[in-house]
């Protein structure tokens, strides 16, 4: 995944309550075999009468969103972060987060930042200003433009997951890939049956039976 340092970007105001995953991405899109999931993204919020907030000119490529309370609750479908990030969601800024929605938006390369009432109500009002905010990770503060910065916290497993771009697969390869590989190699010399192909093993198993 994309490795995450700072953003600069407008913030997209959509400080509704309790946005759920499937408000996120409705089930009706899981079955899709690829991850280029923005275009079905609040399918139902984007074909109302009013146009929805991400579709605005002034919000267009977005790559921090402000949301309201609890967002993300629902199911643990990861396929809503996929599609936050298919649409170039980099940030999320809202008082709390669906536990399982936070876990799966770091593992994706999106930063979920909770704030107080009193930082989340600054972060709002500069995102419905149209205004500027900087997120810097390294520093862990966000800054909207012409104001002090705001302190955020992150947890550091968090940090460094984002920071490095990787997955936990990819995280597991970084911290323990030669113990891995000389594992795989004392495993191959003294139990070589294990990594046999089908054919050597039907190959094996043929020579047995004439054997035994």
């Amino acid at each position: 995944m994309d490795k995450f340092t700072t953003v600069t970007s407008v913030a997209a105001p959509l400080p509704q309550a309790d946005i759920d995953t499937d408000m996120i991405l409705p089930a009706q899109f899981l079955l899709r075999l690829d991850r280029a999931l923005g275009p079905f993204a609040f399918h139902a919020s984007r074909h109302g009468p009013v146009p929805f907030v991400l579709d605005q000119p002034a919000y267009k490529g977005a790559q921090i969103l402000v949301a309201g309370p609890r967002f993300g609750i629902g199911s643990s479908r990861e396929h809503a972060v996929w599609a936050l990030h298919d649409l170039g969601v980099r940030c999320i800024v809202a008082p709390s987060f669906g536990e399982i929605f936070q876990a799966n938006a770091v593992r994706n390369g999106i930063l979920p930042i909770s704030l107080d009432a009193d930082g989340h109500a600054r972060v709002l009002a500069a995102a419905e200003a149209g205004t500027t905010i900087r997120v810097d990770l390294d520093a862990c503060m966000l800054t909207i433009d012409g104001e002090q910065p705001l302190p955020f916290p992150v947890a550091e497993h968090d940090r460094e997951t984002l920071r490095e771009g990787l997955d936990e697969t990819a995280q597991i390869l970084a911290h323990h890939g030669a113990a891995i590989e000389a594992f795989e190699a004392r495993q191959a010399r003294e139990t070589p049956w294990i990594d046999l192909t089908p054919a050597q093993l039907a190959s094996f198993q043929s020579l047995n039976n004439r054997t035994a």
